[in-house]
């Protein structure tokens, strides 16, 4: 694991065996997940350890062992390089014989691991990277895309920000596949609303200086500047904005994806006013609330990001699947998955498609001010309920060969 950059986090959590039959097809190792996570990058707060105790809580919540056998979490370090992501994944399914992975918060690492996991038989569970390509061109039988994507973070906030007249666009974008997914979606919405789009400027990932990317930005008159990027590069982002007086009265920012995480970093002076999309927030209701306080607790008085629920949501759900499917085979939980039904407090009105796409009810946000806050991480207001069917790109759309089949 070391030669790869990887941490093993997990170990296995027995317990005692149930009375009745064990499950036949699935082995006595039992059932191996590995959790590839960001743990040292720009992504390491939206995901990270926090990803990893939240796929251990759904094993815990589960019961720790399925008919007696033991489920193991494993975490690594993919370090936001493809090379060493797909590395750790043939490692895993070679060797520790993990039958799922989760999490990948990067879209390069994911393509990667669900191609393997494509070619292996095993089950992906992509609830961190957001490009819309995963449910459409590479969609794959045994992959699911669970938390997010470009299409629906987009959907959200630029009709939102449109329809307050912000009709003229520039996009400042992360220079990878989910930043130029992100800007191309947001970009379709702009259009189709009657907008304008002036223009980007693509930055690399894990940035420090943004000051010529924004500087053209501002220069390009737009009313809107498009923030297409994620995680440190989002926060560095908006700080260096501030400084140059960008954000205020005749040009705004727009969030096309942004965390508690982040909004936590910058402040509420900094954010207020940002309008977000989300698929989760920890103090909407008393069920998100109770899942985020056990959670906390385990995070140091942190608040979990969508991404940390998701992974719950997901691990979870393919448990429930490999025990409904006596297996542990990619093809046979996969199925099951798709046919179990989604209702946790995560995943409201959830459904799996046919493209892999779990679709659920997003919401419509905004950073609240300083005096409006009542304490630490007290940061969102929910404007409005984005229907699952509306929040994610219509499958009447999709460019999965699943679909067209």
């Amino acid at each position: 694991m070391k030669r790869y950059g990887a941490q093993l986090l997990g170990l296995a959590m027995l317990a005692s065996a149930p009375t009745g039959a064990a499950i036949a097809e699935i082995p006595e190792r039992g059932i191996t997940i590995g959790v590839l996570t960001d743990l040292s990058g720009v992504y390491t707060d939206l995901t990270g350890k926090g990803s990893v105790e939240a796929a251990r809580m759904a094993v815990e919540d589960f019961g720790g062992t399925i008919n007696g056998k033991p489920i193991r979490i494993l975490a690594a370090d993919g370090q936001n390089k493809a090379d060493v992501g797909a590395a750790i994944a043939r490692k895993w399914i070679d060797e520790d014989k993990v039958d799922a992975i989760a999490d990948t918060p990067n879209t390069s690492i994911a393509l990667a691991v669900q191609e393997i996991t494509r070619n292996t038989n095993k089950v992906l569970l992509n609830t961190g990277a957001g490009s819309t390509i995963f449910t459409n061109k590479a969609c794959s039988p045994t992959a699911f895309q669970w938390v997010y994507d470009s299409y629906a973070m987009a959907y959200g906030t630029a009709k939102s920000v449109i329809a307050e007249g912000g009709t003229s666009w520039y996009f400042l974008t992360a220079d990878y596949g989910f930043g130029h997914s992100l800007e191309k979606d947001a970009s379709e919405v702009v259009n189709a609303a009657g907008g304008k789009v002036l223009g980007s400027a693509r930055h690399p990932l894990n940035s420090s200086d943004f000051s010529s990317f924004l500087l053209q930005a501002q220069a390009s008159g737009a009313k809107v500047i498009g923030l297409a990027n994620a995680g440190g590069d989002f926060i560095n982002s908006i700080k260096q904005a501030r400084e140059f007086g960008i954000g205020g009265e005749g040009q705004r920012l727009a969030a096309m994806i942004t965390f508690i995480t982040d909004i936590h970093a910058l402040g509420l002076e900094a954010s207020k006013g940002l309008l977000l999309t989300t698929g989760f927030y920890w103090d909407m209701d008393e069920r998100n609330r109770a899942w985020s306080e056990r959670w906390s607790k385990r995070m140091e008085g942190r608040k979990p990001t969508m991404l940390h629920a998701g992974v719950y949501s997901a691990v979870l759900h393919y448990l429930r699947a490999a025990k409904a499917a006596d297996s542990t085979a990619g093809d046979a939980v996969a199925a099951k998955m798709r046919e179990l039904p989604i209702d946790d407090f995560f995943a409201r009105n959830g459904a799996i498609r046919a493209d892999g796409r779990m679709i659920h009810d997003m919401y419509l946000a905004q950073v609240k001010t300083p005096q409006e806050s009542k304490g630490p991480w007290d940061y969102f207001k929910i404007l409005r309920t984005i229907p699952a069917a509306e929040a994610f790109m219509p499958l009447s759309r999709s460019e999965c060969p699943m679909v067209r089949k």
